[in-house]
Protein backbone atom coordinates (compact mmCIF):
# COMPACT_ATOMS: atom_id res chain seq x y z
CA UNK A 1 0.00 0.00 0.00
CA UNK A 2 2.97 2.31 1.06
CA UNK A 3 4.38 2.06 -2.52
CA UNK A 4 0.98 2.63 -4.13
CA UNK A 5 0.61 5.92 -2.30
CA UNK A 6 4.38 6.81 -3.03
CA UNK A 7 3.78 5.83 -6.47
CA UNK A 8 1.16 8.22 -7.09
CA UNK A 9 2.51 11.08 -5.03
CA UNK A 10 5.56 10.61 -7.46
CA UNK A 11 3.43 10.89 -10.42
CA UNK A 12 1.81 14.02 -9.26
CA UNK A 13 4.92 15.52 -8.53
CA UNK A 14 6.60 14.63 -11.84
CA UNK A 15 3.23 15.84 -14.15
CA UNK A 16 2.96 19.09 -12.26
CA UNK A 17 6.17 20.25 -12.92
CA UNK A 18 5.77 19.48 -16.75
CA UNK A 19 5.70 23.08 -18.38
CA UNK A 20 3.92 23.51 -21.81
CA UNK A 21 5.89 22.80 -24.50
CA UNK A 22 7.09 26.19 -26.59
CA UNK A 23 7.08 25.83 -30.52
CA UNK A 24 8.85 28.37 -32.51
CA UNK A 25 6.45 29.48 -35.31
CA UNK A 26 8.56 32.82 -36.44
CA UNK A 27 11.48 31.00 -38.42
CA UNK A 28 14.15 32.83 -37.03
CA UNK A 29 17.09 31.09 -39.12
CA UNK A 30 20.44 32.54 -39.56
CA UNK A 31 20.20 33.44 -43.53
CA UNK A 32 22.44 32.02 -46.16
CA UNK A 33 24.20 33.78 -48.44
CA UNK A 34 21.88 33.48 -52.12
CA UNK A 35 23.93 34.67 -55.25
CA UNK A 36 22.16 34.56 -58.91
CA UNK A 37 24.40 33.98 -61.96
CA UNK A 38 23.68 35.82 -65.22
CA UNK A 39 24.75 35.93 -69.02
CA UNK A 40 27.46 39.07 -68.79
CA UNK A 41 26.81 40.12 -72.06
CA UNK A 42 23.11 40.41 -71.33
CA UNK A 43 22.85 41.16 -67.87
CA UNK A 44 19.34 40.45 -67.24
CA UNK A 45 19.36 37.40 -68.63
CA UNK A 46 20.03 34.51 -66.09
CA UNK A 47 22.49 31.84 -67.14
CA UNK A 48 23.17 28.63 -65.78
CA UNK A 49 26.67 27.42 -64.66
CA UNK A 50 27.82 23.96 -66.16
CA UNK A 51 29.67 21.07 -64.61
CA UNK A 52 29.52 23.35 -61.47
CA UNK A 53 31.61 22.81 -58.14
CA UNK A 54 31.54 24.49 -54.68
CA UNK A 55 33.15 23.90 -51.68
CA UNK A 56 34.17 26.19 -48.58
CA UNK A 57 37.92 26.60 -47.69
CA UNK A 58 39.22 23.35 -45.81
CA UNK A 59 36.08 21.57 -46.88
CA UNK A 60 34.43 19.04 -48.90
CA UNK A 61 32.28 20.17 -51.74
CA UNK A 62 28.70 21.18 -51.26
CA UNK A 63 27.52 21.10 -54.93
CA UNK A 64 29.46 18.19 -56.91
CA UNK A 65 29.04 18.65 -60.82
CA UNK A 66 26.02 20.91 -60.73
CA UNK A 67 24.19 23.23 -63.56
CA UNK A 68 22.16 25.95 -61.73
CA UNK A 69 21.41 29.71 -62.24
CA UNK A 70 21.66 29.91 -58.40
CA UNK A 71 23.28 29.26 -55.45
CA UNK A 72 22.12 29.37 -51.31
CA UNK A 73 25.49 28.88 -49.42
CA UNK A 74 26.04 29.54 -45.44
CA UNK A 75 28.51 31.74 -43.93
CA UNK A 76 30.70 31.00 -41.07
CA UNK A 77 28.81 32.17 -38.04
CA UNK A 78 32.19 31.64 -36.15
CA UNK A 79 34.56 33.29 -38.02
CA UNK A 80 34.76 37.17 -39.86
CA UNK A 81 35.31 35.55 -43.55
CA UNK A 82 34.35 32.63 -45.52
CA UNK A 83 36.08 31.79 -48.57
CA UNK A 84 34.49 29.65 -51.32
CA UNK A 85 36.01 27.94 -54.41
CA UNK A 86 33.49 28.22 -57.37
CA UNK A 87 34.85 25.66 -60.47
CA UNK A 88 33.29 25.69 -63.81
CA UNK A 89 34.60 23.45 -66.10
CA UNK A 90 37.92 22.76 -64.13
CA UNK A 91 38.83 26.53 -63.85
CA UNK A 92 38.57 27.72 -59.87
CA UNK A 93 37.19 31.35 -58.71
CA UNK A 94 37.92 32.13 -55.69
CA UNK A 95 34.53 34.66 -53.90
CA UNK A 96 35.87 36.07 -50.55
CA UNK A 97 33.39 37.27 -48.25
CA UNK A 98 33.73 39.25 -45.60
CA UNK A 99 31.62 40.24 -42.54
CA UNK A 100 31.13 41.33 -38.97
CA UNK A 101 28.28 39.00 -36.78
CA UNK A 102 25.92 40.03 -35.01
CA UNK A 103 23.36 37.73 -32.46
CA UNK A 104 19.93 38.41 -32.83
CA UNK A 105 17.37 37.27 -29.84
CA UNK A 106 14.15 36.31 -31.34
CA UNK A 107 12.69 34.49 -28.45
CA UNK A 108 12.64 32.20 -25.89
CA UNK A 109 11.22 29.56 -27.80
CA UNK A 110 13.72 30.27 -31.07
CA UNK A 111 16.62 31.12 -28.95
CA UNK A 112 19.19 33.74 -31.29
CA UNK A 113 19.84 34.27 -34.97
CA UNK A 114 23.22 35.05 -36.41
CA UNK A 115 22.72 38.60 -38.92
CA UNK A 116 25.90 39.49 -41.13
CA UNK A 117 26.98 43.16 -41.12
CA UNK A 118 29.19 45.15 -43.47
CA UNK A 119 29.36 42.22 -46.03
CA UNK A 120 32.50 42.70 -48.84
CA UNK A 121 32.63 40.52 -51.83
CA UNK A 122 36.10 39.89 -52.94
CA UNK A 123 36.22 37.43 -56.25
CA UNK A 124 40.00 36.66 -58.41
CA UNK A 125 37.89 37.04 -61.29
CA UNK A 126 38.90 33.48 -63.34
CA UNK A 127 36.05 32.72 -64.92
CA UNK A 128 33.38 35.34 -63.22
CA UNK A 129 33.80 38.65 -65.05
CA UNK A 130 32.07 40.61 -62.53
CA UNK A 131 29.89 40.55 -59.59
CA UNK A 132 27.46 43.35 -57.73
CA UNK A 133 27.33 44.67 -55.46
CA UNK A 134 30.86 44.90 -53.75
CA UNK A 135 29.43 45.24 -50.68
CA UNK A 136 25.83 44.63 -48.28
CA UNK A 137 24.86 46.35 -45.33
CA UNK A 138 23.58 43.40 -43.86
CA UNK A 139 22.52 40.05 -44.75
CA UNK A 140 19.36 39.31 -42.51
CA UNK A 141 16.92 37.54 -44.82
CA UNK A 142 16.79 34.84 -47.52
CA UNK A 143 13.74 36.55 -49.67
CA UNK A 144 15.61 37.97 -52.66
CA UNK A 145 19.07 37.39 -53.98
CA UNK A 146 22.24 39.28 -52.31
CA UNK A 147 24.82 39.31 -55.02
CA UNK A 148 24.19 38.95 -59.35
CA UNK A 149 27.71 36.94 -60.73
CA UNK A 150 27.84 37.32 -63.91
CA UNK A 151 30.03 34.95 -66.39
Amino acid sequence: MKKIIVFILLSMVIFSACEKDDFCIQNPVTPKLILRFYDTNNRETLKDVASFYVWAEGKDSIFKNVSTDSLVIPLNRFAEETIYNFSKNKVVNQFTIQYTTQDEYVSRSCGFRVLFNDVNFISNNTWISDFTPNTVTVIDNQIKAHVQIFH
